[in-house]
């Protein structure tokens, strides 16, 4: 997440819109995302949704309703959310959010299936990790 990959599109205009809870992008290659906070909250790229490495991806659920309180730039490469959550430690470079803005549909399917293999609902609250001591987040 350091920085842009080689000829990555910049984006040209971010419009968020909280009534409907959509991120509206456009990129300088043309394409235009509308992409659902909640997708960006359940794929967000923290440690905290993340986990440290392959396998340590932790479930998001309950973000259905979720927010976006603030959007502040990091750099000329990325924006910083903060959700209605509380959720505020996830750094979005203009890379990333056009993958999820391109991906979502393969996406979407991922984290329901990831949901029915976990045998949990979207709107089902989050569970605290027990134990989890990561002082990153």
């Amino acid at each position: 997440m350091a920085g842009l990959q080689s000829g990555t599109p910049t984006p040209e205009s971010i419009t968020v819109h909280g009534q409907s809870r959509v991120l509206e992008i456009r990129f300088s290659d043309g394409a235009q995302y509308r992409i659902p906070f909640e997708l960006m909250r359940v794929y967000s790229p923290s440690a905290e949704v993340q986990g440290h490495g392959p396998g340590q991806e932790v479930l998001q659920t309950g973000k259905r309703e979720v927010e976006l309180e603030s959007l502040d730039p990091v750099g000329n490469y990325a924006v910083q959310p903060r959700f209605s959550d509380g959720h505020d430690t996830g750094i979005f470079s203009w890379d990333y959010l056009y993958f999820l803005g391109s991906q979502q549909d393969r996406l979407w399917a991922q984290y329901t299936e990831r949901l029915a293999a976990a045998g949990v609902d979207r709107d089902a609250p989050m569970v605290a990790a027990a134990g989890h001591g990561c002082a990153s987040h």
